[in-house]
């Protein structure tokens, strides 16, 4: 069979903590003076190795984006989003060029819906010594009606999608800016938090690579479609146009331009 199966260890799954639902339970991210295993700071953002390896043959990792525990991206000042988007992408390409894994994923979980289980905002790295990278994803769900463009990113909404509804892509060519890839994820996980149709509080975002190319694909999550689940069938919404066109509304001035608003 023509998948990655990956071996998963209930035993240490069972002692990860837990405080999407369980609101009550302490957050791990906040008691700074007890994490160990930390590889880099840069001011609250902390990057270190998971302390719950749960994925058998893999190294796990965690990027916390902050102190704030109840923050999000969508709060975040310009410049720290920036930061935190920088030094993710820094630890991604060290441990790509490091050798040891033939692919690492780079992924946020955001809400209850999103496979998390952490409420503190944060983003996980995994590498795998063997992994099927061309299995990963396909790049027409990177694809679709373009909204905004600037200094070789570009931010559209797929006409392809993964699974369903609203997702959110942006395409960094090789030398593109960075900080533009960062603009881009802030301004679309706040539509998707604050001025989606549906009633969006789970989000995730996956970084993907290829040619030299960055992607990161923002999914608004809810219950999975039994169609995708059972069946691999994915649903094109009929107003990906009119959602692109609201984005450009909500977020851009008539020179294209991030309305310099929206940035604490």
């Amino acid at each position: 069979m023509n998948i990655n199966l990956i071996k998963f260890n209930t035993d240490i799954g069972k002692t990860k903590p837990e405080n999407i639902i369980n609101t009550d339970n302490a957050c791990p991210f906040c008691d700074v003076k007890n994490l160990r295993d930390i590889i880099e700071t840069d001011g609250d953002i902390i990057f270190l190795k998971n302390k719950y390896n749960v994925i058998e043959g893999a190294d796990q990792f965690v990027l916390i984006e902050g102190r704030e525990c109840e923050s999000d991206m969508p709060d975040y000042s310009r410049e720290h989003m920036r930061r935190v988007i920088r030094m993710g992408l820094k630890h991604w390409k060290k441990l790509l060029d490091s050798g040891k894994y033939e692919e690492v994923l780079f992924f946020k979980n955001y809400g209850s819906m999103s496979g998390g289980t952490i409420r503190h905002p944060h983003m996980q790295l995994v590498g795998f010594p063997k992994l099927k990278s061309e299995l990963l994803f396909d790049p027409e769900e990177l694809r679709g009606i373009v909204i905004a463009e600037k200094d070789g990113a570009e931010l559209n909404i797929s006409t392809c999608p993964r699974v369903g509804f609203g997702e959110l892509n942006v395409v960094l060519e090789p030398g593109g800016s960075v900080d533009a890839l960062s603009d881009f994820l802030q301004v679309g996980t706040h539509y998707l938090t604050n001025h989606f149709k549906r009633n969006c509080r789970s989000y995730n975002i996956f970084f993907y690579r290829r040619d030299e190319k960055i992607f990161a694909k923002m999914m608004p999550r809810f219950a999975t479609s039994p169609y995708f689940v059972g069946y691999n069938i994915h649903f094109l919404p009929r107003n990906v146009t009119q959602i692109s066109e609201e984005v450009k509304k909500i977020y851009f001035d008539a020179e294209k331009n991030i309305r310099p608003e929206f940035f604490r």
